[in-house]
């Protein structure tokens, strides 16, 4: 499973990419990779319009919000 964080870097990107960090660590995951997507042409082949973003093996989960730590490690079953 492959975790794409889709964002300039700012720091909401970032509490994403930590969220999304502490959930694969909680949930006992370490096969699953962290990317992190800068550029705005490959952010908007996902159709995304508002980051940050996160993508979990090439679907868009959320987008323009920060999903908690929770909720992703929901998604990684």
């Amino acid at each position: 499973m492959i975790i794409k964080i889709l964002g300039s870097g700012c720091p909401n990107c970032q509490r994403l990419e930590a969220n999304a960090k502490q959930a694969v660590a909680e949930a006992g995951r370490p096969d699953i990779q962290i990317e992190h997507v800068y550029e705005i042409d490959k952010i908007i082949e996902y159709g995304v319009m508002s980051t940050p973003a996160i993508v979990l093996d090439e679907e868009v989960k959320a987008a323009g919000r920060i999903p908690d730590a929770e909720e992703i490690k929901s998604w990684l079953k």
